[in-house]
């Protein structure tokens, strides 16, 4: 099969997403200016740089209650602060009721019974839970093609790892299980792992 989007695919369901997995999930809080607190999960993440140490998520359409965008972009582009807290298997179910298209006012930690503790170097909330959480510093706000698509790129100011998690020195994933996002309704969990040696190393 081959289609050109511009043209529809004639499946039942967009594979877009299906074929582009799997996707790390960036659960990503922040907090309004006046104050209230907001979570919400974005499936398109990943970081993108090391050194300043650089993270972006795209956020695709908008609320009736906010202008042009959602709570999350919303409140970085007035704050220019937010936290990506990391989603493990535990937390799969909080997180999605966090997906809830809440009021811009309700409080998402609140909703999915969520624990909350104060960041360090940003004015931020996170998920006390997390397993890890990266602190972020708002460096743009990119328009992209479409009605309300825009990524947002942030540089990562702090750090939160369970302790339970460093094995013999490294982040080891397979403590809390990474949710992964796949196509249509479908997540993955990474439990197995193996490593490649590369070939100039």
């Amino acid at each position: 099969m081959f289609y050109e989007p511009k043209d529809g695919h004639g499946l039942p369901h967009n594979p877009f997403n299906a074929i582009v997995t799997p996707r790390p999930i960036g659960w990503i809080s922040t907090r309004s200016s006046d104050g209230h607190d907001n979570l919400a999960p974005y499936s398109f993440f990943n970081a993108v740089a090391y050194t300043p140490p650089q993270v972006m998520f795209c956020s695709t359409g908008k609320k009736p209650d906010q202008a042009d965008t959602k709570d999350s972009v919303a409140n970085i582009r007035d704050t220019g602060v937010f936290a990506v807290n990391v989603v493990s298997y535990a937390l799969r179910d909080a997180m999605n009721a966090s997906s809830a298209t809440l009021p811009a006012i309700q409080d998402e930690f609140a909703h999915a019974g969520l624990d909350k503790a104060e960041c360090r170097t940003i004015p931020c909330a996170y998920v006390a839970a997390a397993p890890a959480v990266l602190e972020c510093k708002l460096l743009q706000i990119v328009e992209l093609a479409g009605d309300a698509n825009r990524m947002v790129i942030g540089e990562v100011t702090g750090v939160h790892m369970s302790d339970e998690c460093l094995k013999d020195g490294v982040f080891d994933v397979t403590t809390y299980q990474p949710l992964t996002r796949l196509g249509y309704r479908d997540y993955s969990v990474i439990r197995d792992l193996f490593s490649l040696t590369r070939p100039d190393d």
